[in-house]
């Protein structure tokens, strides 16, 4: 479905974004979506962890700087 976009249709898109969002809203929104989207990866890899889930993780989710729960 987003393969089919093109340049024109994303300028589009970030235009409309722009208009309601508004300029100086836009860091703050960018910033607690990032904010969100880590709180969930984490929550999604707890919920694995607890149930004893043994397949491997995807190359965008591995961490390699904390050990894996016991």
């Amino acid at each position: 479905m987003l393969g089919n976009l093109s340049g024109v249709h994303l300028i589009i898109i970030l235009v409309v974004i722009v208009l309601l969002f508004g300029a100086p809203k836009l860091p703050g929104l960018a910033r607690s979506v990032g904010q969100s989207m880590r709180i969930f990866r984490s929550e999604v890899k707890t919920m694995k962890d607890e149930n004893g889930d043994s397949t491997s993780p995807s190359s965008s989710d591995t961490d390699d700087s904390t050990p894996p729960k016991p």
